[in-house]
């Protein structure tokens, strides 16, 4: 039976550390985010890097803070090692295996499509009612991105259940009238395939929390190429 939330890995540096890397708080992801933004401007791979690297910097103020100095950092690892930070922390795929001008910039801007349209303050504000938290900064060095699901999806599972069960007391089939529901495995499935689909019944969308409740799915054992960018 699956149990793990999310991902983790051991990544090794020049310097001998070796870490154990998972996704970022979402007090770090936010700084993270605001800097993959920079990537829209990048003209070349080159450029493109740097700003990779700076949000690299910013996941390890959670795991090393010496290597929150990108310069720091850069003298510590190659390439393989950056993408395996942003893999990691913040879900950021890169395949190293592509080399062609313009890939590494692609790639990561793909990777990193599913926040675009992820409503994160309404998402907090409904964990935040769960009420273990003293304010929203408590909440957030608290929990990373799959942590915040995890947990939000057991409050509505809860709560849904709760009302199916009153309502079957009354007679009424709530999951005949279950459209929000639906909403909201949608949203799940999106985030989980980066944007890809917002059907939870695609195999692009069992990962994450979806992988670990189904059973199976990409990183149990599963996984998948993309035809669709060839």
């Amino acid at each position: 039976m699956a149990t793990k939330i999310y991902d983790t890995g051991l990544v090794e540096f020049f310097d001998g550390t070796v870490l154990e890397l998972k996704p970022i708080k979402i007090k770090y992801l936010r700084e993270f985010m605001d800097e993959f933004q920079k990537l829209k401007m990048a003209t070349s791979d080159d450029e493109a890097f740097v700003v990779l690297t700076k949000c690299a910097s910013i996941s390890m103020k959670e795991f090393k803070k010496e290597f929150s100095d990108p310069s720091v950092l850069e003298d510590n690892m190659d390439v393989s090692t950056l993408y395996e930070i942003l893999d990691l922390t913040a879900g950021i795929k890169i395949d190293k295996e592509k080399n062609e001008e313009g890939e590494v910039k692609k790639q990561a801007e793909e990777s990193g499509s599913s926040w675009d349209n992820l409503d994160l303050a309404e998402l907090e504000a409904e964990t935040f009612l769960i009420g273990i938290w003293k304010d929203y900064e408590e909440l957030e060095l608290s929990l990373s991105m799959p942590e915040l699901l995890a947990t939000l999806n057991s409050k509505r599972d809860l709560e849904y259940n709760e009302k199916k069960f009153l309502a079957a007391m009354q007679g009424v089939d709530l999951d005949k009238q279950s459209g929000k529901q639906n909403e909201w495995e949608k949203m799940k499935a999106k985030v989980f395939s980066k944007g890809i689909t917002d059907n939870p019944n695609d195999i692009v969308a069992l990962q994450g929390v979806n992988a670990q409740q189904a059973g199976f799915g990409i990183g149990l054992g599963l996984g998948y190429e993309d035809m669709r960018k060839k």
